[in-house]
């Protein structure tokens, strides 16, 4: 899960920060996109005894009260300002949290963190040219280019180096599923920016809450939630709720202290390079046209980006 859409100005936009916060919020956004990524490989070991609604379900419901002391000592925000915003946070909640969420670990039942983690490079672009159909946004010809590029390269990854095969036997269920997480996001994030300004971890727990209200009905309806049954799948789950649910939201949101939201979400890249390395020192199976396609895919988005990354300086 990545960070809010739509958080509150921060001191980077009205002082220029000092060398040692700059480099403290560079570490901050590599510990946060690294946590990230342990969630597509902790979530491919988590969802082979775990189904995709109920480690949703638990991810959250764990990671709630952290979130909302977090936010509590950190912003302390009017939470009765945040609980008029109930409409904004549960269509968030519904395309953020729940819709990325179960799309995400619903395609790790059929393919694997890697080939999921390259999919989801493409979302930056993405989010590039919804912004551009929904918001308005300009869209310049780099930004063209680069969406182009990274499309022909999730191309490449799809049809495993060849892109024409795509023709004949079309996309895996994996494959589609990672679609639907990274048009779920595209949502989140479109959606965010013409939303209320609220404290970010406040409205990211307030998210978990809905997210788990709405749920928790549904599960026990079908007879769940599953919990763990081994100790190596409690230790999943708790990975997931503390480490991308909690601890990544506060890393990337004191990185925007001191980082442009335009500089730091190229950052998010570095969620496929190391799916990528941890993928090919935990000796599992990888293909030449996997890495080629993600150098693509992290070029085009880079490109569409180049904009924002100017002027995020």
């Amino acid at each position: 899960m990545r960070p809010l859409a739509n958080p509150l100005p921060h001191p980077a936009e009205t002082a220029r920060p000092s060398r040692r916060a700059v480099w403290t919020a560079v570490a901050a956004l590599v510990g946060a996109t690294l946590f990230w990524a342990g969630n597509y490989l902790v979530g491919q070991r988590a969802v082979e005894t775990i189904d995709p609604v109920s480690l949703t379900l638990l991810r959250w419901a764990l990671a709630l009260v952290p979130l909302a002391v977090a936010a509590q000592l950190l912003e302390r925000p009017d939470w009765r300002a945040v609980a008029r915003a109930w409409p904004w946070l549960l269509a968030l909640s519904a395309f953020g949290i729940l819709g990325y969420n179960l799309f995400l670990y619903g395609a790790l039942e059929y393919t694997d963190a890697f080939s999921a983690s390259l999919v989801n490079a493409f979302n930056p672009a993405l989010i590039t040219l919804a912004a551009a159909v929904f918001l308005r946004e300009r869209l310049t010809a780099l930004s063209v280019g680069g969406v182009v590029v990274a499309l022909a390269g999730v191309l490449v990854v799809l049809g495993d180096g060849d892109p024409a095969a795509l023709l004949e036997g079309g996309f895996g269920t994996g494959e589609l599923l990672m679609v639907g997480a990274i048009a779920a996001w595209t949502a989140y994030t479109v959606a965010g920016r013409r939303g209320p300004r609220l404290p970010p971890v406040a409205a990211t727990a307030a998210q978990a809450g809905a997210a788990v209200a709405v749920l928790a009905p549904v599960s026990l309806a079908s007879g769940g939630p599953a919990l763990p049954g081994s100790g190596a799948a409690l230790g999943s789950l708790l990975f997931i709720a503390v480490f991308p649910s909690v601890l990544s939201y506060l890393l990337w949101n004191h990185a925007l202290t001191a980082v442009p939201p335009g500089r730091a979400g190229v950052f998010l890249n570095l969620i496929t390079v190391f799916t990528a390395v941890f993928t090919i020192l935990a000796g599992q199976p990888w293909t030449w046209a996997q890495v080629a396609g993600g150098a693509i895919v992290v070029g085009g988005v880079v490109l569409a980006n180049a904009g924002a990354l100017r002027r995020g300086r």
